[in-house]
This record gives C-alpha cells, sequence and structure tokens, in this order.
C-alpha cells in the first residue's frame, strides 16, 4: 500500500484557498507532470525541500489555476514520504480538476485517515500520537485542544515508555534468577525490592486509568440528566440552555418519549444535556419505554437536573424522591424550581432529608430568568481540573480498556510476589503488562484494529 502515490483535499469547502496533498514515492515526479514553475529556469524535481514554488498548473494546452507548490522530501515530511501540497484557489471545480489531473497522471485517491496512518508506519508517530491528530481536528474547547496536544507531542507515549522500561527491568530480573535457579545462594531478584518496584508501577497505571472519567468528560462533555415529573418545563430549559428549539414544547403531559441529547459550552467546559421523558405512571407502552430510558440515562450522567414545577413543588418531591434520591448518590443533584413567575414568596428549600451536598435554584425557563446563575452552578458542580499541555489524561476507550488490562496484570503480579508464587509465573504476568501498555502505542496492534482506528479521520488527513 505504501508504494502508490495518494492525494486527496486537505482542506473545507467554501474557503478562499484550497489545498491538495500529495504523498508517496512519485509525489514530486507526479506533481511535476502537471505543474510549470513560473521561472522557466527552475524544475520542481530539483527544488530544495521545505520552498514554495510559484507556478500553474495545466491541462494540457489549458491553464487550470496559478498555485504555489510546497516541497517536502522523505524522511523529513508529515508521512516520511516525498509529499507535495498544491495551494490553489478554493474553487470546488478547480479542487476536483486538479485531482482528476493527478489521478490521470498516477496518483490514487487516498482513503480516511491515510496520511496519519503512513505517518505511524513510516516511525514519525506512535497509535497514541496518531489517534491524537483525530482528537486535535475534533477538539471544540481549550481543555480538549491541550489534551490533544500534550498527546501527539508525545507526553501520554512518555509516560508509558517509562513504565515498559520498569517493567522490562523488572522481568530481566526474575528471569536472570531462573537462568541461575540451580544455585539456591543467589537471588539476584530481592523480593521487597521488586514488590516496591510493583507498587510503584501499579499507582502510575491506576493514576492513569481513574483519569479516564475526568479525561472522558473533557473530551465527550459532562453529562447532565434533565428529569421531573411530565409537563414541568425540562424541554423549555433544554431549549433555553442550548439557545435553540431542540425539543418540543407543550403543554400535554408527555410531549417528550425519547432522549433528546446536544452539547454546549459554558464557561470553557462541554456539557451533554440530556433531555427524558417525564416521570409519572402511564399506561402507554411508548412512553414507558421513554420512562424506562430515563432511568438508564439518570444512572450514566454526573449531574442531575431535578426540573420541579413550583407551583406543586412539594407533591412532585414527595411523589419522586423515593426513586430519584437513590439513583443520585455519587452525583450532583439539583433542584430546579421552575416556574417561579407564577408563584409568590417560593423558597429556594431543600428537604431535610435530602443529602447535604444538593444544591436548589429558582429559575423561569419560559422568561429566561436566572439562566446564567444556573450555567454558573454547573460549571461548579463540574468539578474538572485546570487542564495544560502537560497532564497526561486518558482521553480514548480504546487506551482505557488497554490500561484496565495492564492493571490487572499487574495486580496478578503484586499478589503473586505477596504469595512468593515461582518467578516464571510472575514473569508471564509482567510479560502481559507489558503487551497490554505496547498495544496503545501500536507495537504489537493487528491490521484490523488499525483499520478501524483509521476509517474514523477525515480525507486528506
Amino acid at each position: 500500500m505504501n508504494q502508490d502515490t495518494i492525494c486527496a483535499i486537505a482542506t473545507a469547502q467554501g474557503g478562499a484557498i484550497g489545498c491538495i496533498r500529495v504523498s508517496g514515492p512519485e509525489a514530486i515526479e507526479i506533481t511535476s507532470r502537471i505543474f510549470i514553475p513560473a521561472a522557466t529556469n527552475k524544475k520542481l524535481e530539483n527544488g530544495k525541500p521545505y520552498t514554495l514554488t510559484f507556478g500553474r498548473i495545466y491541462d494540457g494546452p489549458e491553464i487550470i489555476d496559478e498555485v504555489l507548490v510546497s516541497l517536502f522530501r522523505a524522511p523529513h515530511s508529515y508521512t516520511g514520504e516525498n509529499s507535495t501540497e498544491i495551494t490553489c484557489h478554493g474553487s470546488a471545480y478547480i479542487l476536483q480538476k486538479v485531482l482528476q489531473l493527478l489521478i490521470k497522471s498516477g496518483c490514487r485517491m487516498a482513503t480516511p485517515g491515510e496520511y496519519t496512518q503512513r505517518a505511524f508506519l513510516n516511525g514519525k508517530m506512535d497509535l497514541s500520537q496518531a489517534e491524537a491528530v483525530a482528537d486535535l481536528i475534533a477538539s471544540s474547547s481549550a481543555a480538549t485542544h491541550r489534551l490533544a496536544m500534550s498527546q501527539m507531542r508525545g507526553g501520554f507515549s512518555k509516560e508509558l515508555t517509562a513504565l515498559r522500561d520498569q517493567l522490562l527491568h523488572f522481568t530481566s530480573l526474575i528471569e536472570l534468577e531462573l537462568d541461575f535457579s540451580d544455585h539456591e545462594e543467589l537471588e539476584l531478584a530481592d523480593r521487597s525490592e521488586l514488590c516496591q518496584l510493583a507498587n510503584n508501577i501499579e499507582k502510575v497505571i491506576a493514576r492513569l486509568v481513574n483519569s479516564f472519567s475526568v479525561g472522558n468528560a473533557i473530551k465527550n462533555g459532562v453529562p447532565v440528566a434533565i428529569v421531573g415529573e411530565t409537563n414541568a418545563g425540562k424541554s423549555t430549559l433544554l431549549n433555553v440552555l442550548l439557545n435553540e428549539e431542540k425539543a418540543i414544547v407543550s403543554d400535554i403531559h408527555g410531549t417528550t418519549r425519547d432522549i433528546i441529547e446536544d452539547t454546549v459550552n459554558i464557561g470553557g467546559i462541554t456539557f451533554r444535556f440530556i433531555d427524558t421523558a417525564g416521570i409519572r405512571e402511564t399506561n402507554d407502552t411508548i412512553e414507558s419505554i421513554g420512562i424506562e430510558r430515563t432511568f438508564q440515562k439518570l444512572d450514566q450522567a454526573e449531574i442531575v437536573l431535578w426540573i420541579i414545577d413550583a407551583t406543586d413543588a412539594q407533591t412532585q418531591i414527595t411523589q419522586l424522591a423515593g426513586q430519584l434520591l437513590p439513583r443520585c448518590e455519587r452525583k450532583q443533584l439539583i433542584l430546579v424550581y421552575n416556574k417561579a413567575d407564577l408563584v409568590d414568596n417560593i423558597q429556594n428549600s431543600i428537604p431535610n432529608d435530602f443529602p447535604d451536598n444538593v444544591k436548589s435554584i429558582i429559575l423561569s425557563a419560559k422568561n429566561r430568568e436566572h439562566i446564567e446563575e444556573l450555567q454558573q452552578m454547573l460549571i461548579t458542580s463540574a468539578h474538572l481540573p485546570t487542564v495544560t499541555q502537560n497532564d497526561v489524561i486518558v482521553t480514548n476507550v480504546r487506551h482505557y480498556e488497554a490500561l484496565n488490562n495492564a492493571l490487572e496484570s499487574i495486580h496478578r503480579v503484586q499478589k503473586g510476589l505477596a504469595n512468593n508464587i515461582s518467578g516464571d509465573f510472575v514473569s508471564q504476568d509482567i510479560r502481559e503488562c507489558i503487551f497490554h501498555l505496547s498495544d496503545i502505542a501500536g507495537e504489537v496492534t493487528n491490521d484490523m484494529i488499525l483499520q478501524n482506528i483509521f476509517q474514523h479521520f477525515c480525507i486528506g488527513k
């Protein structure tokens, strides 16, 4: 596959400027077949790397566009191959015409993520860094941008390399002792030292595993479930928070029967709001399924907004407290007394038998009153740390699974050392731990996993 020369449009449609990337063994030669430099004494094949050459793209005698061609020579390019980038005007016709000329001259269209896949295969980055490229493109907040930059610059890779080096040293001590097992008086691997080393490794892996909850919230949004009785104003509040008419609002009870989700950035934090079906006794089969899904989404949420109709607050609290409170343990519960415009002298009270960490607020979603106070309460309740480009936080599910497997392996190592199990069994568990850590960087990843990872990239990257 790497013997092909590939091309693709690398910029979004609609801009004034467009860019086409060409990469592969014949990238420079193929580009030269359709490009003539403005300076007649220059040839692209003889050009120096990291230079721009001005000229024209021709289709036979016809001029297609005046362009700039950037030149990169292997191995000093993004993919590690000879590469060119043709910068032309952003016309869809021009871009497609240049692509057609390149394909006619010997290129083929790149598949999604193929440029980054080649960079990985050519050793320009490991797999975790390659995956960070997709995260960087998709970053929608300062925090997601910083995490992606940290991973792409190798922060995560350095942590994994340090762990693997310690594990390799660990297993070498044990296996060296096994080689001299006939010398009973010789103990090359001090068990107390190995226990301490295993404990240190376990702490680092556990920290990375535990960071996933924060990383997942930063990357995909802090999940916020909006729950309550029918017609309490859940959909109205969702529309106000999203600043668009996402959910149908009606005076008819049970309008929302399925889950509605969307994200919005508030104060630099992405929140994923989940509007759920109103909770009530019903004989409607479809509505019952929606209510069942409400409780499923409630279990997944980090923050719960319990919307209470202020005109009937006490009754709603009494009816739903037994169902909601047990499911809100270890979550931030916020009581939202809605429809404050319909009630005089409403009390912003929290029942005495509610947990201490429960918060409450009075607002009118319809009149957009006190919405900013609720947004500030959400930011405070998210409990997300300030992220820098030096922080190593796991955001990728594949990495999380591999780290969990590595953690299980190192736990078996600790147990084996504590029970004085034979060194060859301990060594096998160490090897498994190394395998799972290496899987993250792509050292042992099979082709099927690679295909699954890179097919989700955009074309041109």
